[in-house]
């Protein structure tokens, strides 16, 4: 029996949503940590974000200035003054580095930890998310522990996983006009409630039914992912957690481009604002998600790089970021919530004959903030012209484990893959302790 075939004549409106609670067996993780990943997809420029070069010759530094932040001696782009004014809360990684220019290579590199195996656009290791379902579901039944802003990406599937530990999908999308609605948790107008649970309790006499020749126990798993799904779908606390309208006006503004009450003004590269993705993501994780993926794109700038950053992303950026920021620590959340924004790579050091920058990941920065991390801290440092890693480098593992720490994963870990070999969580990597 397939894991999803359960649910197809039970009218509850969630495939993926029973198939997401399939809950392994685990170590249970007491601490109530969680974190939020800002995928900026496409690369963001390492010079035109956190490690500006104004001392560096003109086709390397590119059409942008340094400023100053709260920090003494630390600057960032002079395109992110709110970042500035609290850089003292968050800290950068400044020399993280690897060898694939490839955006869904990349993609994938990022989230396991492990290198693409020539099929770009497939997952053939577990991402983080994935590894947090697969050990921490069971802390927090009554919501998804993986939830993707608005769905996947090369890279943030479950592999040999399988489907129990894939994100939850929101597909709805909060940077669109109009009210935000779940398609998962909308019940079809004909059906009620009540009905619904007539069609569950007759879908569970058929489940009797094949029970009774079933020797091998997935039957009684199935009940079990089941109930899980309906608990949430029937449930007060995930319809609660996905309610962005509930929010206040005042605090939808602060983080900017409210598509309640404005038309979507796309950027340069066609992509509408996704700044309302970031507070669904505190709402989510404050009623107990404990990963959520927000993507971001589409930062992959080869021509007129600069104008693109100045004219919709940096501002877009800066407001979203820092009231995210904000909005985590006087809610007493940021302690326990971690922030991680980063992409695949960064770009090139030499601005090329368009104004923009091409892919380059053999260096690149990374904003961190949350979950202990102590702000105002630079770890790592590229060279002169933001080229190479100068000293101190990092590899994306070392993030990884840095996030997996805080969250209570066990690294040590192995599940087997789809020829029967254990793998590791991660092939290698520390977590960064000069963040702490």
């Amino acid at each position: 029996m397939e894991r999803r075939s359960f649910l197809q004549a039970g009218t509850l409106g969630s495939l993926g949503l029973a198939n997401l609670l399939r809950v392994a067996a685990g170590s249970p993780s007491s601490d109530k940590h969680s974190v939020i990943l800002l995928w900026m997809r496409g690369g963001p420029s390492q010079h035109e974000t956190w490690d500006p070069k104004p001392e560096a010759p003109v086709e390397y530094r590119g059409s942008f200035g340094a400023a100053k932040t709260n920090v003494p001696g630390l600057q960032i782009c002079d395109l992110l003054p709110k970042s500035a004014a609290i850089m003292d809360q968050w800290s950068i990684i400044r020399s993280l580095n690897h060898k694939d220019a490839g955006h869904s290579s990349g993609d994938q590199l990022l989230f396991t930890g492990y290198p693409n195996e020539g099929v770009p656009d497939s997952n053939s290791y577990p991402s983080v998310g994935s590894i947090v379902a697969r050990q921490l579901q069971q802390d927090c039944p009554e919501l998804p522990a993986y939830v993707m802003i608005p769905r996947r990406v090369p890279g943030t599937d479950s592999a040999y996983l399988g489907p129990s530990c894939r994100p939850f999908e929101t597909q709805a999308d909060p940077a669109n006009a109009g009210p935000f609605r779940l398609p998962n948790f909308e019940i079809p107008a004909a059906l009620s409630v009540d009905r619904i649970r007539s069609r569950r309790d007759l879908l569970k006499s058929f489940d009797r039914l094949r029970r009774r020749v079933d020797e091998s126990g997935e039957m009684e798993a199935v009940d079990a992912f089941q109930q899980r799904a309906w608990e949430i779908i029937s449930g007060v606390k995930a319809r609660a957690a996905f309610d962005l309208d509930a929010e206040p006006a005042s605090v939808r503004e602060r983080y900017g481009f409210m598509p309640a009450y404005k038309a979507p003004t796309p950027d340069r590269c066609g992509v509408p604002a996704w700044s309302q993705r970031l507070l669904l993501a505190r709402r989510l994780v404050e009623a107990g998600v404990r990963l959520v993926t927000v993507d971001c794109r589409w930062w992959d700038t080869h021509v007129k790089g600069y104008e693109t950053m100045r004219d919709g992303f940096l501002p877009r950026w800066d407001q979203a970021y820092t009231a995210l920021i904000e909005d985590l620590a006087q809610r007493g959340l940021l302690e326990s919530t971690m922030v991680l924004a980063w992409g695949e790579f960064g770009r090139t050091p030499r601005v090329n004959a368009t104004g923009g920058r091409d892919h380059y990941p053999l260096v690149f920065s990374a904003a961190i903030t949350g979950g202990g991390i102590q702000g105002g801290r630079v770890v790592g440092s590229s060279d002169s012209k933001g080229a190479l890693p100068q000293d101190n480098p990092k590899r994306p593992q070392d993030v990884l484990a840095t996030v997996y720490r805080h969250l209570g994963i066990d690294t040590r870990a192995h599940y087997l893959d789809q020829n029967g070999r254990p793998v590791s969580v991660l092939p290698f990597g520390e977590p960064i302790d000069e963040l702490f």
